[in-house]
This record gives structure tokens, sequence and C-alpha cells, in this order.
């Protein structure tokens, strides 16, 4: 009896009284995540409206931004991942991937295991191997694509400024983080920091990674990595639909920077987080640890190459046969060398020195496989 009076009393504390009836009492969370999720959902309609040709891309308030960046996406891909450890049962593991086959249009014909049940979890099926022969690596071209996926956008840096899509820029130095300036030239600017030849010039090209692409990312080229910068952030959707809507998405989102040197100059290799995408692990730096519980907004952390930590990245390199040497003078990595992977699709950023005469071989929009040619000079 004593039981029932308790919960008759409890039950009527969660109602309010209208004085005719009892009207359940509101809850604010589950409000605002309907009344803001569809907030978003008309705002990503609305963004997916077909421009008119030559008329600007619409872009996203700073307000509208906050409001995107207020969901809880690293807590998400956190969880997203531990999800993604989780070992299936063999009689589910068929039914589940074929449904993500099919939603992605993955091809499993290039897969190193074609059969699903190989695959304890979903984890070990997004970054699934694929057969050796079926990602040839171009030698006419000196710069290759590092991973597959669709070409978002490519060019000259002008002004220090870089496109992520048509029309809609982020900031060169806010991207890769400050650099040493030189004493007898402190008024240089960003870009020219970085170009060690006034007859060179700053080039970038930007890849795509869908769900259902392949998740590992390669060496891009012959080249030395000095410095690993990783960045912590946000992690919002890097899709193309939103890439044009939030300017600055790049410097805002979660990224791990290696920059080097190769045959030409400065060369960097970026991969962006984005949602479920908190994890970024690179081959030879076991050290790295991506989407952590808590960070100050605005920092990062660097790690040299260069001096300290050579014997660790030896070790940690020479299982995954992506480093061919590692030296006082950084990591050596070879074309088309496994360099790292994602847990689901992102985007890869190039930003490199070259010769003025430097072309693209490529068209936006263009899908692209690793080891296909970007161009050369």
């Amino acid at each position: 009896m004593g039981d029932r009076v308790f919960n008759t009393s409890y039950s009527r504390q969660r109602l309010l009284h209208t004085g005719r009836i009892f009207l359940p009492r509101p809850r604010p969370l589950p409000i605002l995540l309907v009344t803001g999720g569809g907030y978003l959902g008309y705002q990503h309609y609305r963004w997916n409206i077909p421009l008119e040709d030559g008329a600007p891309p619409p872009v996203a308030t700073p307000t509208q931004v906050a409001l995107y960046r207020s969901f809880p996406t690293r807590l998400l891909s956190r969880a997203w991942g531990r999800l993604n450890d989780v070992e299936l049962p063999t009689w589910l593991r068929k039914p589940v991937y074929s449904l993500y086959i099919q939603m992605f249009g993955v091809n499993m014909q290039e897969a190193a295991v074609e059969d699903l049940h190989h695959y304890r979890n979903l984890g070990e099926f997004f970054r699934r191997r694929l057969k050796p022969a079926v990602r040839p690596v171009c030698v006419s071209s000196c710069l290759t694509s590092p991973a597959d996926g669709r070409i978002l956008h490519f060019g000259r840096v002008q002004n220090s400024e870089v496109e992520q899509v048509k029309g809609v820029t982020y900031s060169l130095e806010n991207f890769l983080g400050p650099q040493p300036r030189p004493s007898d030239d402190p008024a240089s600017s960003f870009r020219d920091l970085l170009l060690s030849s006034p007859d060179n010039d700053l080039f970038h090209v930007v890849v795509y990674l869908a769900p259902g692409d392949y998740h590992c990312f390669h060496s891009p080229t012959d080249w030395r990595v000095e410095l690993r910068r990783h960045f912590p952030g946000s992690l919002m959707s890097v899709n193309p639909g939103v890439a044009r809507l939030v300017k600055e998405l790049f410097c805002l989102n979660e990224r791990v920077v290696l920059t080097g040197q190769w045959q030409h100059g400065f060369f960097s290799f970026t991969a962006v987080g984005a949602t479920n995408v908190g994890s970024i692990k690179v081959y030879f730096d076991k050290e790295l640890q991506t989407n952590a519980p808590h960070y100050s907004k605005g920092s990062f952390q660097d790690r040299s190459y260069v001096a300290g930590g050579i014997q660790e990245l030896k070790t940690a390199g020479a299982s995954e046969g992506g480093v061919v040497s590692v030296d006082g003078a950084g990591v050596a990595l070879q074309k088309g060398a496994a360099l790292g992977e994602f847990n689901l699709g992102s985007t890869i950023v190039l930003l490199f020195e070259a010769p003025k005469d430097f072309t693209f071989n490529l068209e936006p929009g263009q899908r692209i496989r690793v080891g296909e040619g970007l161009g050369g000079s």
C-alpha cells in the first residue's frame, strides 16, 4: 500500500494541473533535441537547394555555426568508435555489412578478404585492406592521390587564403598554425614563409572520402616528414554540402598536420576529422591520440621527427611498411606507402610548394583512387 501511495504521489508531481485535466510536465532536454534537430533539418534542406548559375553559395551565419558546434559530436564520435569495436555474432555479420555495402556502394571485390564473416566488428570492416594489384601507383606523376574519394577543390593558394570549395575559403595560417618568421623580414605573408624559392608557388588539393570509400590513406609522393601538429577541435561533417556552408570548416575541425619537405620544397599532408571520425591513426606515430574527452580551445600539440623518439618511430613504422628510413632529418616516406587510416570517411588536404608551371590533371568533383596521378610540372 505504501508503494502505491508513493508511486501515485510521484506521478502527480510530474503532471501539470490545468483546472480540468492533468498534462505531462514538459522536459527541456527532449524539447531542445527535437526543436534543434528540426531546425538543423530545415537549414540542411535550404542549403541543398540548387543554386542559380553564377550565384554565390550561401554561407552559414556565426550563430548557425555555433549552434551546430554545440551538438556533442565529439561524444557521439567516441561512442561510435566504441560501437565499432563491439564483436558481432557470426550470423549477424553478413546482413549488417551487406546493408552497409548496399547503402554506400562498397566494392568488396577489391577487398583483400571478400568473406564478410571474416570481419569481427564494424571497425575491421571499415578499415579493410585491398588486394595489392587494385591500386597501382602512377610512376609518371610526381604527385598521386593519397586516398580514394572525390576531388573537392584544387588550385593555387592566393593571398594566404585557401578555397575549401569554390567561393568559400579558410585562412592558411589558422589551418597550419604559426610558423617561424625571419627576423630580417617580419612583414612577409604567411604564404611566402612557406616558399623556399621565388620561382615556386603554393598549391593545394582536397580529397573527400565518403563512408563507402576505402578508409586508409597513403603517401602521395616521396617526401620527408619533419613535424606532426595535432589540432583538437570540433567534429562537424565535412561532406561537400556542409563544406560550402561553413567558412573555415577545416580550421574548426580536429586535424592532424604532417609537414616536411619534398623535391620542390615545402609539403604538408593534413587528415581532417569529421562526425563519427574522431579517430585518426598515423602508422609510424603510436603516441598520437585524437578525439580526447577534454581539450583547450585553439590549442595544438607538436611532435618533431627531426630529433628525439627516433627508435620508437623505427619500431612503429616497420610493421606497416610505410617508412623508408628514420634518422635525424625526419621520417622518409615512399610514394604510395600506407600512411594511416580513418575510422570512417573524411577529408585529406595537401598543401605543397611546386614550380609555377605545375598543373593539375583533375576536374572538380572527379572520382579519384589511391595512386592515380594528380599533376606535375
